[in-house]
């Protein structure tokens, strides 16, 4: 019976020996001379594990340690998406955190813990493993948000992340507590049977609202979404490009999956406190990027709005929904993944610039880059045809479907409000002021190839989006059903 439960969590354990290796090595040898091999090893390690996850997706719904651990294909579809976003951001952050001294061996190190605590939170099954995944992958991101430790910004990014962290974790727990005390179990097994088998009691909804609270915060959805645009500027780049793909996943993942699996007969309460949270965030997010200056602060309105789209799917509570909202997700880490590496090559004279403004007249100087961040920018607006638009048509679809025509009415109208943003930087890139004082050209080659890569996938996979349709039509009936 444990070798069972043990093969079944067999990747979460292999990434957990290989960071508490990687710390002994690290000990015992030079940990700079270290860190570079780490972030080699920690990506290929990262991209193996997503391969082999992915190569058995036919293999059912296993279940370990009596229902704390859930391995089906809805967990699986997440992890894959999980573990190449964080991949992917290790290998573009090398050149930029060594050039900066940055590079520490405990940088990958975390980056690994982290993802051992996302991919154990799409797999919860229970409130206590959903739990231990969530604050294993936070305390790891409290640190490294405040890696620079000589910046005031980074540090207080690191603080504020901790302190709103630790009082959204305060209202997960409390929620846990009261569903615990009216279900009678912790188990989400047991929690639906409770909902099923009466009217949802005034104690369990409360907890509902709480355990909803608590995510929320994780997803950066109005209004517990305080701390994004603070973070993100303050963290060092390649961190903010971390929180902004791989820990959007698994929260998405894990906020479907305890209100599928725990809350599923009760789709009518928790819907309509969804699709609220969903259309203030939408909202704020295309109005209070409007103003920006800074591009990350920026992106992280930005992502605050597609978060918001992404709740969408999830209010509609229909297996269409959960499909569209892990296509939107998937389509909205590839994008982010190619923004990032052009902000990451953003430099003037060998220093990092966020100013939106540097980008004038960019297109003259780098044509490439330009043309392959204006594709970006116009999925990231949902700009048919490109592949973002589809992610969008796909939520607001589902948003229809179930009953939600106001919502995906209020999507449009924000999506509108929101390309205003992102075609303001296509602005100064093709017609913005020619000024002297504009970007370094060249730069790293893999930032290069990560933007390119990007882009492509944005034109390339209008065709059948890579066939991740019915990868997350399977992963949505296994949650759903």
């Amino acid at each position: 019976m444990i070798q069972a439960d043990l093969n079944v969590i067999l990747p979460e354990i292999l990434l957990s020996v290989f960071a508490m290796l990687a710390l002994v090595g690290a000990v015992y040898t030079e940990k700079d001379k270290l860190a570079p091999m780490l972030v080699w090893a920690t990506s290929g390690l990262f991209i193996a594990l997503a391969i082999w996850i992915g190569a058995s997706g036919q293999g059912g719904t296993h279940v370990a340690f009596n229902g704390l651990y859930v391995d089906d294909a809805f967990s699986r579809f997440s992890k894959v998406v999980i573990l190449l976003s964080a991949a992917a951001i290790l290998l573009m952050s090398q050149d930029y955190m060594t050039r900066r001294g940055l590079l520490r061996f405990e940088y990958p190190v975390l980056v690994t813990l982290s993802v051992v605590g996302m991919m154990m939170m799409v797999s919860a099954g229970d409130l206590m493993s959903l739990y231990m995944g969530l604050e294993l992958q936070s305390l790891a991101l409290y640190v490294v948000a405040s890696l620079r430790r000589d910046s005031v910004k980074s540090t207080e990014a690191g603080l504020k992340y901790f302190v709103l962290g630790a009082l959204s974790s305060g209202l997960l727990l409390y929620g846990a507590s009261l569903t615990y005390g009216f279900a009678g179990t912790t188990l989400f097994s047991g929690i639906i049977q409770t909902v099923k088998a009466g009217e949802l009691s005034v104690g369990l909804l409360f907890g509902l609202v709480f355990l909803i609270s608590g995510l929320a915060f994780k997803v950066s959805a109005v209004p517990f979404h305080m701390w994004t645009p603070d973070v993100y500027e303050g963290a060092p780049t390649p961190v903010t490009a971390f929180f902004a793909t791989a820990p959007k996943v698994a929260a998405m993942g894990l906020f479907a999956r305890m209100l599928h699996d725990a809350f599923g007969g009760a789709v009518g309460e928790w819907g309509q406190v969804v699709a609220l949270i969903s259309v203030l965030s939408m909202f704020l997010g295309a109005f209070a990027a409007i103003g920006q200056r800074n591009i990350k602060r920026l992106m992280a309105y930005s992502s605050i709005a597609h978060m918001g789209f992404a709740l969408m799917g999830l209010a509609a509570g229909t297996e269409l929904g959960v499909q569209a909202m892990l296509i939107y997700m998937t389509i909205y880490v590839t994008m982010n993944v190619g923004t990032f590496a052009f902000i990451l090559s953003m430099e003037r004279d060998g220093q990092p610039v966020t100013d939106i403004a540097s980008l004038n007249m960019y297109s003259k100087k780098e044509p490439g880059r330009a043309l392959a961040m204006l594709v970006l920018l116009f999925s990231l607006a949902g700009v048919p045809p490109l592949v973002g638009f589809f992610g969008k048509l796909y939520v607001l679809r589902a948003a229809y479907d179930a009953g939600f025509a106001w919502l995906a009415v209020a999507g449009v109208v924000a999506s509108v409000i929101g390309a205003f943003y992102y075609l303001r930087i296509v602005f100064y890139m093709y017609f913005g002021d020619e000024t002297d004082e504009g970007l370094d050209s060249g730069g790293s080659p893999m930032l290069w190839g990560f933007l390119m890569a990007s882009a492509f996938v944005m034109v390339a996979g209008v065709v059948n989006l890579f066939g991740i349709e019915g990868a997350a039509a399977a992963a949505a009936a296994t949650l759903v059903n």
